[in-house]
């Protein structure tokens, strides 16, 4: 079984009016194109992993929810980065760090999404480096894109700075067999 995850480009979202309950949802579209909310008996599909997140800010309550589907990487941004590595649990998740007019990130990503595709038992994540994610990038330590981190058990254990396919490749392997 293949494990890489993505979040499902299609997005539903409703907001009632502060002084009722509020809630704000995100939900996945599988390849089928089934809603994974439409299943019958309430069970996801294999390979697909769901993240559910409360945050209280002053009298709105929010729910955040996230689909990531295996065999695929999946983009994320500041608020669904930590919630789907959590989820993770002990698989190794690898984070393509990125910017949209980087030339080399351009290179790397039809890579990155074979490695998706040849490593089923890995997560692997996309985040797009843009003004809307700097902190969550300067958390993580980004001096130069693509950067790619290869986190285990919530914390970075491995870094690959650069274009550098073969020295990425050997940092995956050596992940997976610790």
């Amino acid at each position: 079984m293949s494990l890489h995850l993505s979040v499902a480009p299609s997005v539903s979202r409703s907001l009632a009016s502060p002084s009722s309950s509020c809630c704000f949802q995100r939900t996945a579209s599988l390849p089928s194109g089934q809603s994974f909310r439409s299943m019958r008996d309430g069970r996801l599909p294999a390979g697909v992993l769901r993240v559910r997140r409360r945050a209280v800010s002053g009298c709105v309550r929010a729910s955040l929810e996230t689909a990531a589907i295996v065999g695929k990487v999946t983009e994320v941004d500041k608020d669904t980065f930590w919630p789907i590595v959590e989820a993770a649990g002990d698989k190794p998740v690898v984070l393509d760090m990125y910017t949209q007019w980087c030339g080399p990130c351009k290179v790397m990503a039809p890579r990155f999404k074979e490695l998706s595709e040849k490593y089923l038992d890995v997560v692997f994540l996309k985040l797009d480096c843009n003004q809307d994610n700097k902190p969550l990038a300067k958390e993580l330590g980004i001096r130069v894109v693509p950067t790619f981190k290869i986190l285990k058990d919530n914390k970075v254990v491995k870094e690959v700075t650069g274009a550098k396919f073969d020295e990425l490749v050997f940092a995956i392997d050596s992940i997976r067999s610790s």
